[in-house]
């Protein structure tokens, strides 16, 4: 499995976010379509959702891990136990990666034989357009050349993030439920924008590649947000104007409270 463009990924689950990950993987060209296999329950959803890509479905989990190299585990993780354990034997001479939000490496650990290689990750959603986040579990039972392979594998989708097991899920609400969040402040920033005469297809545009490149600058910088805030703020300028009316509103204590809600929820 030098080769990258020779690896062989299989999802057993085909939905959103196994959609999205593939996506990412054919955007980034590095994997071609005939590399990817797929397996869910609905084999005519599965088969409209791949044949038309040159992604190639398959009726079992069985069938699917016998011809992968690295087999993506995208179903709920309830499902987990179910799907795993009748085909252990085969899982254990491969690279698995888990999908499912809320079940670490000591969780899978107990679905699968001793000695399964496996990393248990939270993936989002803008993985599909190359801009994503994969948070990965530091605890990992994969070598260090089979979690190198990984990197190269999945490095057209984004971001990877390794954290501690008990960061997770916390890492997981921010780059998970942070998507929805920001896509309601584009929404809201789009609607100012038709209400002082903008198209509203222009003012999404704007919005949305507003919010891509902040972030890309954050990231690539390491600047710290409120430094980034400071440089467009201008002195008695328009900017501080708008920030000093999202302050009163109270923007920063709601996306808190938002935050804190999930994660009391959990």
């Amino acid at each position: 499995m030098s080769d990258i463009h020779e690896i062989k990924i299989g999802f057993i689950g085909f939905g959103n976010m196994a959609q999205a990950m593939a996506a990412g993987l054919l955007r980034g060209g590095q994997t071609p379509a005939g590399q990817i296999f797929a397996c869910a329950r609905d084999w005519d959803k599965l088969c409209r959702n791949t044949q038309p890509f040159g992604m190639i479905p398959v009726h079992t989990a069985d069938e699917l891990v016998r011809q992968a190299d690295v087999v993506v585990l995208a179903v709920k993780p309830y499902q987990i136990s179910d799907v795993v354990r009748p085909i252990g034997e085969l899982l254990a001479g491969k690279i698995v990666i888990s999908l499912a939000a809320g079940y670490p490496f000591d969780r899978l650990e107990q679905d699968l034989l001793p000695g399964t290689h496996h990393l248990s990750t939270v993936p989002n959603t803008p993985v599909s357009v190359g801009e994503g986040i994969i948070i990965c579990e530091q605890k990992h039972s994969l070598t260090a050349e089979e979690y190198g392979l990984v990197e190269k594998l999945f490095a057209p989708l984004g971001l990877m993030q390794p954290v501690e097991t008990h960061l997770m899920g916390i890492a997981g609400t921010v780059s998970g439920c942070g998507p929805a969040f920001v896509s309601m402040f584009m929404e809201a920033l789009g609607d100012a924008g038709v209400m002082h005469g903008l198209p509203r297809a222009t003012a999404y545009r704007l919005a949305g590649q507003m919010v891509a490149g902040t972030g890309k600058l954050l990231v690539e910088r390491g600047d710290h947000p409120g430094a980034m805030k400071d440089a467009v703020c201008s002195p008695a300028g328009t900017t501080i104007v708008g920030v000093a009316a999202l302050e009163r509103k109270g923007l920063r204590s709601a996306v808190i409270d938002a935050v804190d809600a999930i994660q009391n929820k959990k």
